[in-house]
């Protein structure tokens, strides 16, 4: 595989929301700040062998954080919401 491909998904999303979602079909994967649509879908269909009907993109937001009386930021990034087809799916184990 391609080291492209390996860097563009970190790790799939696993949340609540997500896990209804994954019912429909709806897999979501934190992904690389710098990826874009082809990029993420080339990297599901070498990783899970599916090829997904849509993809939706979202940046997420840096938030500023106060932990122990020092400020911070946490978070930001991307991620990927990426729709398949009826009779396909993405097992995580």
């Amino acid at each position: 595989m391609s080291d492209i491909i390996l860097k563009t998904i970190k790790n799939p999303r696993v949340t609540e929301k997500v896990s209804n979602a994954s019912a429909q079909n709806v897999y979501t994967f934190n992904i690389a700040v710098s990826a874009n649509k082809k990029e993420v879908e080339k990297a599901v269909f070498s990783l899970y062998k599916v090829k997904p009907v849509k993809i939706n993109i979202l940046s997420i937001p840096h938030k500023n954080i106060t932990s122990k009386g020092k400020k911070g930021t946490r978070g930001g990034g991307k991620k990927a919401v990426v729709f398949l087809k009826k009779e396909d799916k993405i097992e995580f184990i």
